[in-house]
């Protein structure tokens, strides 16, 4: 087995708390907007929590592309 690299502590907890923060501010932004959308155009519940979902859901797929593109720039393992 290779040997492992030391995990830079500093790194991992600066990527776990943005992926806290952004993922708390994009996942409550996605929520919102499906629930603002959903009554502004009368949508009906079935509907606005169906947007409510998908805007969630995409939400969460940019968090993760986010997540990627900043681990890129700190590594955890220097």
């Amino acid at each position: 087995m290779a040997d492992a690299k030391p995990i830079n502590w500093t790194n991992a907890v600066t990527l776990a708390s943005v992926a806290v923060l952004v993922g708390t501010e994009l996942v409550g932004a996605g929520a919102a907007a499906g629930w603002a959308l959903g009554g502004l155009f009368g949508l009906g519940s079935v509907l606005t929590h169906s947007l409510q979902g998908a805007l969630v859901f995409a939400a969460l797929v940019g968090l993760y592309y986010f997540l990627r593109a900043a681990l890129a720039h700190e590594p955890i393992r220097a």
